[in-house]
């Protein structure tokens, strides 16, 4: 990386984020922003998506000038109603039991801060790629031998699909798997790309 190539930042502390963007092979820091990240009334699951991770990249920008933020959020969707993620073995079972022989989707926003610039004019880049999952039929007893094996408790929609999740799949409908692990990596270099680095 050349002396005039901006810092990247990626605005988050999930170990999954983390992996996705080192496979690009750029140098880059961490550092998780303290967001609420509770909808507002009315809003959106698209809506909600893009203003966390537009609200993460923002919350450093002061913090980290000469950089560019790399803020991204994820809202999984069934029946309209946001899934969150389990932090448990119940609530991941009800989750996957709800997803059985229906679809999940993922609506993964990626934004990037440039806080080099000096005004406000295209210093800011958000989107929002969506995905969507179509689960098996799935046995109870399925379902807790997945739990058991990979315990997805951090995980919206209550599995891994990089691991032991593709296999609760019928199938998947989407531009870019990235953003299913929770960072589209193909829009994201689009954004990278019009901020002057070049990839690969």
């Amino acid at each position: 990386m050349s002396s005039s190539t901006p810092a990247l930042l990626l605005a988050s502390s999930s170990i999954y984020r983390r992996e996705l963007l080192s496979r690009l092979q750029l140098p880059f820091t961490c550092h998780s922003p303290n967001l609420d990240e509770s909808p507002l009334p009315n809003e959106t699951p698209l809506e909600l998506a893009q203003r966390l991770a537009l609200s993460k990249a923002r919350a450093l920008a002061k913090q980290y000038p000469e950089h560019l933020i790399i803020g991204s959020d994820q809202v999984a969707v069934l029946d309209n109603t946001i899934i969150g993620k389990p932090h448990h073995a119940q609530a991941a079972f009800n989750q996957l039991r709800s997803a059985s022989g229906r679809s999940v989707s993922f609506l993964t926003a990626i934004a990037v801060l440039d806080t080099r610039a000096k005004t406000k004019e295209n210093i800011e880049q958000v989107d929002c790629i969506p995905f969507t999952v179509h689960f098996r039929s799935l046995s109870d007893a399925q379902i807790w031998r997945y739990i058991d094996k990979e315990q997805p408790f951090d995980c919206a929609g209550s599995f891994k699909s990089e691991g032991l999740g593709v296999s609760l799949f019928e199938a998947t409908e989407g531009t870019d798997a990235t953003s299913l692990i929770g960072l589209p990596l193909i829009r994201l270099c689009d954004m990278l790309n019009t901020c002057g680095i070049s990839i690969p």
